[in-house]
């Protein structure tokens, strides 16, 4: 067969040049594990041109002008979301179907529910139990107030009302008070016969004060039928049989523990009696029954 001249030099075409494997697999694994020099430097690089960071600050306006832009549109667009939500929790079976309200009293009961303002098979899971918390301690009624959701169709609200104290009287109007003195409104006192009956101006403020000390003497406390508020200083105790008894407008405890001593030495509150004074410190005055 011809030779092949390359380069000038002469080689036989069935024999092809001769290369050391060796050093031709270093060099190929040289080539691969040593970069350019070039890729090197811009491996790592951020690209911090004028160019870029006006680009950058103008897609950042764009962004902001939009959700500016849309306004309601935006807030439209996520009611479409929760509306599609609910849609899917109300197509699993998590609707509300029943309302349990305990703690409530039957008086306060209906009023709650108003409040709650629920209606049978709407999404349970979109409902907001704080707001509805909310809603529940804005009746008059309630002094405290728990939500509870429990999957899938049930609403659980716990209840604490305010402590019925007194049915309290002025002006012809009578009111419930708490015991804190304060007006519960939307409770009917012809409901309450029970409670004590306190009457006159600043009646309400002060019954927090004489209430328990009379609740400690079962005996007297049975037979008042109003406590009086005179003058906004003192009460006068009403009793049942058309007794009266004075307190003075200090030191009513006081006064009280010597009303009970008398009691205890002459059954007082059994014999009967038209008036006890105990307005005198240290001092009881006993009109009988009958003496003008």
């Amino acid at each position: 067969m011809p030779a092949v001249v390359r380069g000038g030099r002469r080689q036989n075409a069935a024999q092809p040049p001769r290369r050391g494997p060796a050093s031709g697999a270093r060099r190929n694994a040289h080539a691969k594990a040593s970069p350019a020099p070039g890729k090197m430097a811009a491996i790592g690089r951020v690209d911090l041109s004028p160019r870029a960071v006006v680009i950058t600050l103008a897609a950042g306006v764009l962004l902001v002008a939009g959700v500016l832009a849309t306004g309601a549109r935006a807030e439209r667009i996520g009611q479409s979301v929760s509306n599609g939500l609910d849609g899917v929790t109300t197509g699993l079976g998590l609707k509300l179907k029943r309302v349990h309200i305990t703690g409530a009293s039957a008086e306060a009961e209906p009023a709650i529910r108003r409040a709650l303002d629920l209606r049978q098979d709407q999404p349970i899971v979109g409902l907001d139990l704080d707001a509805l918390r909310d809603r529940v301690q804005s009746v008059g009624w309630v002094k405290e107030a728990r939500v509870v959701r429990l999957l899938p169709d049930t609403l659980i609200v716990e209840v604490k009302e305010h402590d019925r104290l007194a049915v309290w009287q002025q002006d012809g109007r009578i009111q419930v008070i708490d015991a804190k003195g304060q007006v519960i409104a939307g409770a009917d006192a012809r409901r309450y016969p029970a409670l004590p009956l306190v009457v006159g101006r600043g009646a309400d403020v002060a019954a927090p004060d004489i209430l328990p000390l009379l609740a400690q003497r079962p005996r007297l406390m049975g037979r008042i039928d109003a406590l009086v508020r005179v003058d906004e200083r003192r009460w006068d105790l009403r009793l049942k049989d058309g007794g009266l008894i004075q307190l003075p407008a200090v030191e009513q405890e006081a006064a009280l523990i010597r009303l009970d001593a008398l009691d205890q030495r002459e059954r007082l509150l059994d014999l009967g009696f038209a008036r006890v004074d105990l307005r005198t410190p240290e001092t009881v005055a006993v009109r009988p029954t009958g003496d003008v």
